[in-house]
């Protein structure tokens, strides 16, 4: 194939465009959802009966969609947030049908909408105006915004009961940094009081309210794997009981009631897999609904033909919305996703690989030595290129709360599309297998967790001879990005070449330069105070062992990163030439303009795949293995 083939692939792939926070309208004809066909996130507007798309915003909403909007109750406009240049401190705005749009709270700091009362008068906020995220309760008829928690631990997951006379949240007052727990409050913010559904250093949280008040829907993982559970109201907090659902075999979490309240949805992870089920909230019966193996969710509200509204995509077919017919069993496709020149049959599908990693690989560790962990059983997944021998990427996710499943990415599909191999790790820490697998990673960043990430790719390695072992890459970005610089500093014998995108290299900067609930919920959550862990803080952060690096590391940042801080770049980069590295040739250094930590435009989407695909070239190479769409 050309090199002017190769462009258009890469085009291509990052041009096509995504749907994302599907909402249904209160009259279920209607359904609200972000998409990108226009080459920039927008909201759009989709007529549930016929499938035809109206736009609503231009240029109004955040590039990268990292809050979602809610309808006004009467149908007439919505809330959504704005921000600038992927900054995330996000204020709240309303558009009406017609497109209008008008600023609602506006206020210094992150701003996310967390419930609109049932009567449309209320907005039940979370904001870090006063240095930590707590609650705020805005009136629209007054314009008057009143501050409702004051908490020194973040706020999250706030909830308006149907009468608006009370709210539910879930924060930590304990001196257990893990712990996590539901509080039920007067409408002012008075009178807070704790459920205690919870053992301490679990982690609970407020749902979502039935439709009388009486109920309450709750997750938790005080049995280790995640469960959702039902708190029965009606006899006031202090008689309050708890009823909880499944059988504790997979990890699960509740989304929302149904309408009437005698039903919710949940969700089920099944290794790379996640499924709706469905509870009846009386007989605790839930049923699994029948969708192909991938990452499926139910959204709230329902359709007018007294349908759900469901988003499911796998790793070879992109997200798509469906109607799903909870008598039938069966569904029928609402919006379908654009493919353009290719095909679902020319993307691929991973393979799931296992092997007992203890946290030690084989690779000499070059930055700090470990005794071996506890042995668990990691689960990953491996793409075939078909290219042979072919080149690999390892590509560990982020989060760190968060794991690899099957669903569409195109930088996935395009890494394979040049030839590389892409592995993707679950290590410990990641999420879908319960509390104590997340807690593994608990003042240990930087520990056995990557020891894992490198143990998956010795592991592979050996198991396929069609591997080539002196081409492996190790690319991420966020919490990737710091297990990139890791790997880079700790395992340098195991690769070639590496990509930090909005990586984090120096811990201290970022528990001083993130967002306050960051700061408490990421970093201390996970590594304690650094004046208390100061020497872990130091050990763990791969800027102080820079002179392990021996192969080419690419470092790409937005400059409007409130989450990573572009700092965190600027220190690793000043680190490496402090130790003698020439930029351009041992490393390369890239600051993304008018982005954050992400962008979803398709012309830096664009930029971004470019960007990645002419390192990775000029680095370790590889020859494309062509789609079957562009083949021909």
């Amino acid at each position: 194939m050309s090199d002017t083939d190769e462009t258009d692939v890469l085009r291509e792939l990052a041009s096509l465009p995504t749907i994302a926070s599907p909402r249904v309208s209160p009259d279920g004809e209607t359904v609200a959802l972000y998409y990108d066909v226009t080459g920039r996130n927008e909201l759009h507007l989709l007529d549930a009966a016929d499938g035809s798309l109206e736009q609503l915003s231009d240029g109004d909403v955040p590039r990268s969609v990292r809050a979602g909007f809610e309808w006004d109750p009467s149908g007439d406009r919505l809330f959504y947030h704005r921000d600038e240049d992927g900054d995330e401190q996000h204020d709240v705005w309303a558009m009406s049908l017609d497109g209008e749009s008008e600023p609602v709270v506006e206020m210094d700091g992150q701003i996310r909408l967390h419930d609109v009362s049932e009567d449309g008068e209320t907005l039940l906020l979370g904001s870090s105006r006063g240095g930590q995220m707590n609650l705020y309760r805005h009136d629209l008829a007054s314009d008057e915004t009143t501050k409702l928690t004051d908490y020194d631990r973040a706020v999250a997951a706030g909830e308006l009961s149907p009468d608006g006379d009370r709210i539910a949240y879930a924060t930590n007052e304990t001196d257990t940094y893990e712990n996590m727990d539901v509080y039920v409050a007067d409408a002012d913010g008075s009178n807070p009081r704790n459920l205690d559904v919870g053992d301490l250093g679990a982690e609970a949280a407020s749902i979502d309210w039935g439709p009388d008040g009486d109920r309450l829907l709750i997750n938790d993982n005080s049995a280790d794997l995640g469960r959702a559970g039902i708190v029965d109201l009606s006899d006031g907090v202090d008689d309050a009981t708890v009823t909880w659902f499944g059988d504790g075999e997979f990890e699960e979490g509740a989304s929302h009631f149904l309408a009437g309240g005698d039903r919710f949805v949940a969700s089920r992870t099944r290794g790379a897999v996640t499924v709706p089920v469905v509870y009846d909230a009386d007989t605790c019966e839930g049923r699994e609904l029948d969708f192909p193996a991938g990452v499926a969710s139910v959204t709230e509200g329902r359709l007018t033909d007294d349908r759900l509204l469901a988003y499911r995509t796998t790793s070879s077919r992109r997200p798509e919305l469906v109607a799903y017919d909870l008598g039938a069993d069966e569904t029928e496709t609402v919006f379908d996703a654009e493919y353009g020149p290719f095909d679902p049959d020319d993307f691929v599908e991973p393979e799931t690989v296992s092997f007992a990693s203890d946290g030690v690989p084989e690779t000499p560790a070059r930055a700090v030595d470990h005794d071996p962990y506890e042995e668990f059983e990691i689960e990953g997944l491996l793409f075939d290129s078909g290219r042979r021998p072919s080149p690999l990427v390892v590509n560990p996710h982020g989060g760190p709360r968060h794991h690899d499943m099957r669903r569409f990415s195109y930088r996935v599909q395009f890494l394979l599309s040049r030839g590389y191999s892409v592995l993707q790790v679950n290590y410990r820490g990641s999420t879908g297998r319960g509390r104590e697998f997340v807690e593994e990673l608990y003042d240990d960043w930087g520990g056995a967790e990557q020891g894992d990430v490198a143990t998956g790719a010795e592991h592979v390695l050996e198991e396929y001879d069609w591997l080539d072992e002196d081409r492996v890459a190790v690319y991420g970005g966020s919490y990737g990005g710091y297990s990139a610089n890791w790997q880079m500093v700790q395992y340098p014998d195991l690769y070639a070449a590496g990509v930090a995108w909005v990586g984090v290299s120096d811990l201290f900067d970022m528990y001083e330069n993130t967002m306050p609930h960051f700061r408490t919920e990421l970093m201390v959550k996970n590594l304690g105070e650094p004046d208390e862990n100061e020497a872990t803080y130091r050990e763990r952060s791969p800027v102080n062992y820079v002179e392990n690096v021996d192969a080419p590391l690419f470092i790409v940042h937005g400059v409007n990163d409130p989450r990573v801080p572009v700092s965190q770049a600027r220190i690793l980069r000043d680190a490496l030439d402090d130790a003698g590295f020439e930029e351009g040739d041992d490393y390369e250094y890239e600051e993304l303009g008018e982005e954050g930590h992400g962008s979803g435009d398709i012309d830096q989407k664009i930029r971004s795949l470019e960007l990645l695909d002419d390192f990775l070239d000029r680095r370790i190479g590889a020859e494309r293995t062509a789609v079957a769409a562009l083949d021909d």
